[in-house]
């Protein structure tokens, strides 16, 4: 597309968003290594070592009980743990962890609830996945806690680590909220390109349909039964959306599987998504 005497290049977008899945991992505090028994541990090898043979309460160091997993200090909270979930069966345990890691989306970080003992493993709090407008998969990880604004930009930053690797636009839900994590961190000229600040309203700030021939591969004219000419968006913002509603026909069985087994699956069913997308686009 023209404007005035240039024509301006073809621009990039992404889309990043998540779903609430994902495996269990160690309980210890800021530990999400994996853990050292999958199927009844609570704590990655480290850890299990070191808290072996002791009350599972926080900052309680006492052996504990025959039969328990706290001291006689704590017997109480171990006695109100099984009356509440179960006596360790399946369905006590799997209730117990739904009870466990239910948590709204979208939590702030630093505001999930926190446990006073280590009587279950945590769950990772969500698959983030980017994708490309047209649904093919970029990168995906892990978020241990929460879908907060510095881990999304920890991993942003990880798969763009330099302004020229960017992308002109980053389509996000939560994009006020990154933003003034972005600034308040003094990161703001770091990412200020894939931004549309220069306007006093936030949907001309965040406006990926500007008329000014910027960006000539996300605006095109079509025409209505009429005949008349109009724009549209030449994009799909869904497309994380529509990717994890796919995604999480497979959560019942990823979140039974070890760390390295959900993340091996789970880059084998993206790898397959995103081949089949490219064989539909015909890439």
């Amino acid at each position: 597309m023209e404007t005035g005497n240039s024509v301006e290049p073809d621009v990039k977008m992404v889309v990043i968003d998540g779903i609430v899945m994902g495996p269990t991992h160690c309980a210890y505090e800021d530990c999400s290594v994996k853990l050292a028994n999958a199927h009844t541990g609570v704590f990655c090898l480290r850890h299990e070592s070191q808290h072996e043979g002791l009350c599972r309460m926080k900052d309680c160091y006492n052996c504990h009980e025959p039969n328990s997993k706290t001291c006689l200090n704590h017997r109480q909270n171990w006695f109100n743990h099984i009356t509440q979930f179960g006596r360790q069966s399946v369905l006590g345990i799997e209730g117990l962890l739904e009870e466990v890691n239910n948590q709204p989306h979208d939590v702030l970080a630093g505001h999930a609830q926190e446990s006073d003992n280590y009587f279950v493993a945590p769950r990772f709090y969500c698959v983030e996945t980017l994708c490309a407008p047209c649904g093919v998969v970029i990168a995906w990880t892990k978020f241990a806690k929460s879908e907060g604004a510095s881990q999304i930009m920890d991993f942003l930053e990880d798969i763009y680590p330099t302004p020229e690797s960017r992308p002109s636009y980053v389509c996000i839900d939560k994009a006020c909220v990154v933003l003034k994590h972005l600034i308040r961190s003094r990161n703001w000229n770091m990412w200020k390109a894939t931004t549309r600040v220069g306007d006093y309203l936030c949907h001309t700030y965040c406006n990926p349909s500007p008329l000014n021939g910027s960006a000539p591969n996300l605006v095109v004219v079509e025409r209505d039964i009429n005949d008349n000419p109009h724009y549209k968006r030449a994009f799909n913002t869904q497309a994380c959306k529509q990717l994890n509603a796919w995604l999480g026909g497979f959560q019942g069985i990823l979140n039974r599987m070890s760390v390295d087994n959900f993340n091996w699956t789970t880059h084998a069913l993206l790898y397959i998504h995103t081949q089949r997308y490219m064989s539909y686009l015909q890439i």
